[in-house]
């Protein structure tokens, strides 16, 4: 045999070991069973979900396509069928923005308490007779005539007005502050009036005069939102008509708007010659001479929604007074998120116009002459302008602003 052929060596074998005992094989046993469960949960929990139950990705696409498939349809509709979804739409977004709107001037309110309130107490809505509107009627202490004419035509006395404020929360009150000598006869009088009409509005830190129009605005808005938690608040001369359930019935239009200021708009030039009716002393600030003023409602009537009002009784200390009411307001509200409604039914002329109208099937809100910011010689004619152009004694009650 060659010797470079290796011969075959015997194999070597491993010593045997020990035997195991019983108890260790139990063991064994025992953990390897153990063992094997925490591996099999452990797979159960790294196994993907299945498709029904799925929040991932699957669920996601299946989703989308739920909501392909339902713009699908909708697009295949009717187009009645769209115009109603998105008017339904257009509704809650109005119904939100006017929520969005009273939880912030809400926490305005709070805010102002907590600061001292700019010298202006707000009790709680919470406590407050609620209302649809309030209106408030501008008067003073020469216009008792004028006064009466009113509750003879479109003011309701007695029961009926406090059945008008708990039926259909329509509120009206004459306005009217102190005299420049607190507790005289001209405070009396009105006392004692207010005492057997249940009718009138003391404002109690105003002292009645024609120069103080702005700051009487002010007042009123401040002590009526203190008062009564109403959706509108209106302010209207003691010389003009006004069909009740005609306002109520305009006013609710706009009540699920948040910040509306409704009224007659205009834009009248700024006066600056001294001397003449409706001089404006700083005219300088609305820029050179023979410029207009900013759109706003006509002093004969308006209307501001709870929003503005609430504004309007928190920030009175601050809000700066021109000459002429009504363009004091619309400075007030003119730098806010304010929508301004010019409604013709605010600002009718008296008959034939009105009367016209009333033939036509479209009843005035308000009348009044242009030539005498108001009615011209008002206690003698608004019996027969109440005649001529009143919607009838019924149409308030059955107005659609009950609340």
């Amino acid at each position: 045999m060659a010797l470079t052929e290796r011969q075959p060596q015997p194999e070597k074998k491993a010593p045997r070991g020990r035997p195991m005992s019983g108890k260790a094989v139990v063991m064994l046993c025992a953990t390897s069973f153990f063992v094997g469960l925490l591996l099999s949960g452990r797979m159960a929990l790294l196994a993907p979900p299945s498709s029904e139950t799925s929040t991932g990705h699957g669920s996601g696409i299946a989703l989308f396509a739920d909501e392909c498939d339902q713009s699908r349809r909708l697009d295949e509709g009717k187009p009645n069928d769209i115009m109603k979804e998105v008017s339904r739409t257009h509704q809650a977004i109005q119904s939100l923005d006017k929520s969005v709107s009273s939880l912030e001037m809400e926490l305005a309110v709070e805010r102002a308490k907590q600061n001292g309130g700019l010298g202006v107490s707000l009790p709680s809505r919470g406590r407050l007779p609620k209302a649809f509107v309030v209106v408030g009627i501008n008067t003073a202490f020469s216009s008792k005539r004028r006064q009466d004419s009113l509750r003879d035509t479109w003011v309701p006395r007695g029961e009926r007005l406090r059945r008008l404020e708990k039926d259909k929360g329509v509120v009206v009150r004459f306005v009217i502050g102190h005299s420049a000598t607190p507790g005289g006869a001209l405070d009396r009088a009105v006392d004692a009036e207010a005492a057997a009409t249940g009718d009138f509005l003391r404002l109690a830190d105003h002292v009645e005069g024609y120069h103080e129009l702005s700051a009487k605005t002010r007042a009123y808005f401040a002590a009526a939102v203190a008062t009564w938690d109403a959706e509108f608040y209106v302010k209207v001369d003691d010389d003009v008509h006004v069909n009740l359930g005609m306002l109520a019935a305009r006013l609710a239009k706009y009540r699920d708007r948040p910040r509306v200021y409704v009224g007659c708009m205009k834009s009248g030039p700024v006066l600056s010659q001294k001397g003449v009716k409706y001089y404006e002393p700083e005219y300088w600030k609305f820029g050179d001479e023979g410029n207009k003023y900013f759109r706003h409602a006509t002093g004969q009537i308006y209307a501001v929604s709870r929003d503005l009002a609430s504004y309007i009784s928190i920030n009175q200390p601050i809000l700066h007074r021109f000459a002429n009411e009504d363009v004091s307001l619309g400075a007030w509200l003119i730098g806010l998120e304010v929508e301004h409604v010019d409604d013709r039914s605010l600002c009718c002329a008296t008959p034939p116009d009105c009367e016209w109208k009333k033939q036509a099937g479209n009843v005035c809100a308000a009348s009044f002459d242009w030539s005498c910011s108001g009615i011209c010689k008002s206690v003698d004619r608004m019996r027969a302008i109440h005649s001529a152009c009143g919607e009838g004694d019924g149409a308030v009650w059955s107005a659609a602003a009950a609340i």
